[in-house]
Parts: structure tokens; C-alpha cells; sequence
């Protein structure tokens, strides 16, 4: 079997989902070919489980100031190359082709005629799942920002619809955990800021992944280059994470027992629902802008949940090499019987 794997690299969450995948693909015995678009090349960092990769510019979302700019979107845009690059892409060798919302792959296999299945969190929005702050911009990008012939959705919970568990490198427990550690994650945040609204709480200790890395002179704030490893090996017992409202990394946290905080993006639905399904879940607490009140009341009341998922990504290699049949409701229900919820502390 060979399969050509798309991946949007804008964040690191989808990188993130396709790393667990391409462990399950290789075990497996499997032909993979990825791409990732999205940022620019440099800026991609462990990426050694791919065994290679091609890297083209794609389409990305711009951010500034913790919100989405659809306006500057649409400037930095390179519209003619997209489409060079879509035209350029040779699909049909392929026994599967995938998108994790990569918008070069989907839109070269819908071009060209050739079946597309997509694999990530955005296709649980073909469901009905919390939805909040959507708009006529944000419903389109959704739809057209990478089509697909058939979408796997994946969320925290099954909302009573045909998704499934999150795709994350299952860890085992923390021997010990620092209650005063804390994971902070806030890449399209100003780092100055971030900074400021953490210095009032000196009894703890932050550690700061950022892809702008500056100076704290705080003894209690840690301030690190982005790191796969670095963030893990911080993650694994820390008691808590401050991040926006990606999936990926929420994911892992739930799975490891972290409590949670987090600040969606601002006009970027996909956050916004996510933090209200966060909310009406009960896993974790949310702050539209970044307060210190409302850091402060999370550090000092919150309490962590605990979710052991499957193994999704296993699940679906074997999906895949079984012809991926229609997944009915007693398979999908036999999955979610094997989740287990723990309020820890």
C-alpha cells in the first residue's frame, strides 16, 4: 500500500497528529509519502519521523495580536504559486491520498478526479458538535479551505455523532507531578505580554514555548525556543496548561492529566468552539483575552480531568488496510467504550 499524506503546518498541531500517524503507518509496513505546507521552510522543526518530506508554500492564516486577520490572509496569498502547485501534484500512484486540512493535497486530488480522505479535527465540524463564533468567512474556509471526499472528524467527546477520539502519542503517568509547574503555550500571543500577566504569581514556576523567545528577568518564568522534546519533557509533570485553544495539545493534556486554560484565537471558529467544548465538557476553563484575574482563579481553584483514549491512529491504519469500509455505529461506539474519564484533583 502507498499513500500520500497531506499536512497543514500553520500550527503545530497538525504536525503533532501526523507524527503519531507516521509511527503507525511505518510500523505497519506502509508506503508513505507526506507533505506539509503552510510556514516557511525553515521554521519546521523534528521532523525526523517522517523518514523525508516535500515542502511546499500553501496557504496559511495570518495572525496578529491573538486574532486572525482574514484581511492581511488574503494580502500575503500567493495565489499563482497555490495553484502551480496544485496542478504540479501527481496523485495517481496512490492506493489512499489524505489531508489533515493541507489545502495543496485536497485540491489536486478534487482537480484531478482522485478520491480524498481527510483525517483531523476540522472534519468533526461536518457534525453537529459545539459550534461558536462562526461567521459566513469562517463557514467558507471551513468547507472549501481543503475539501475531501470522506472526512474522519476527531474531538474530546462523541457529541452522539459518527467522530472519533483524538489521534496523540499515548504517554504513561508522571511518577510525580509539580503542582506549581506550568506549561504556557501561546504562540500567536506577544511574548512581552504573556510575560506581564504571569509575573504577579512568583509561588510558581512557568515555562514558556514560544517561536519569539525573549529575556524574562524572572526567576520563575523559563522562556524556551519551540522544542517537540523540551515541551514534552516539561509537559510530563507539569500540573497545568496555559495555551490557546488548539486541539492537538489539549488532546495530549487531558490524556496526561493537566488541568487546562485556555484563550481561543479571536475570529477563528475552530478555537472558539473548541473552548466551549472545553466549557460545556467540564474539561478545562477559558479567558477571552489574557487576564490575570482569570489566570489567577484557574491556578488557585482549577481542578484536572484525565481521559484514556485508544490508540485512534492503530485504529485507522488498520481501517485503511481493510479497504476503510463505512464505519458504522457499533463499531464507532465499541471505540468510544474503551475512553475512561477521571477527575484526578
Amino acid at each position: 500500500m502507498r499513500i500520500f499524506y497531506g499536512v497543514q503546518g500553520t500550527g503545530n498541531g497538525h504536525i503533532t497528529r501526523a507524527r503519531v500517524m507516521a509511527k503507525e503507518l511505518f510500523q505497519a509496513g506502509i508506503e508513505v509519502d507526506f507533505q506539509f505546507t503552510g510556514r516557511e521552510f525553515d521554521k519546521y522543526f523534528d521532523m525526523q519521523v517522517f523518514n523525508g518530506y516535500q515542502l511546499r508554500h500553501g496557504l496559511t492564516f495570518s495572525v496578529e495580536k491573538g486574532e486572525v486577520s482574514y484581511f492581511k490572509t488574503l494580502l500575503t496569498a500567493k495565489p499563482i504559486s497555490f495553484v502551480k502547485d496544485v496542478n504540479k501534484l501527481n496523485l495517481k500512484d496512490y492506493d489512499i491520498v489524505i489531508s489533515d486540512f493541507e489545502p495543496v493535497t485536497a485540491w489536486a486530488a478534487k482537480t484531478h478526479g482522485v478520491p480524498v480522505l481527510g483525517i483531523g479535527h476540522q472534519y468533526a465540524f461536518r457534525h453537529d458538535i459545539p459550534r461558536k463564533g462562526g461567521d459566513p468567512i469562517a463557514e467558507m474556509v471551513m468547507k472549501y479551505f481543503a475539501p475531501v471526499t470522506k472526512g474522519v472528524g476527531l474531538h474530546w467527546h462523541h457529541f452522539g455523532q459518527p467522530i472519533l477520539p483524538p489521534i496523540i502519542e499515548l504517554h504513561d503517568k508522571p511518577k510525580t507531578v509539580n503542582d506549581k509547574k506550568i506549561i504556557v503555550y501561546l504562540p500567536f500571543e506577544d511574548t512581552h505580554t504573556v510575560i506581564t500577566h504571569l509575573m504577579p504569581f512568583t509561588n510558581f514556576e512557568f515555562h514558556i514555548y514560544t517561536p519569539d523567545v525573549v529575556e524574562t528577568r524572572c526567576e520563575h518564568i523559563f522562556c524556551n525556543p519551540l522544542s517537540r522534546k523540551g515541551f514534552q519533557d516539561d509537559l510530563l509533570d507539569a500540573a497545568g496548561v496555559i495555551s490557546n485553544a488548539g486541539f492537538e495539545l489539549l488532546s495530549e493534556a487531558l490524556q496526561m492529566g493537566k488541568k487546562i486554560l485556555v484563550k481561543p484565537l479571536h475570529a477563528q471558529m475552530e478555537q472558539i468552539s473548541n473552548a466551549a467544548a472545553l466549557h460545556q465538557l467540564g474539561y478545562g476553563h477559558t479567558m477571552n483575552d489574557l487576564e490575570t484575574k482569570a489566570i489567577d482563579h484557574w491556578l488557585h481553584t482549577a481542578h484536572a480531568v484525565q481521559i484514556n483514549y485508544p490508540n485512534t491512529a492503530k485504529l485507522l491504519v488498520e481501517w485503511m488496510q481493510k479497504g476503510m469500509p463505512d464505519m458504522d455505529v457499533d463499531a464507532i461506539q465499541n471505540i468510544w467504550s474503551q475512553v475512561d474519564v477521571v477527575h484526578v484533583r
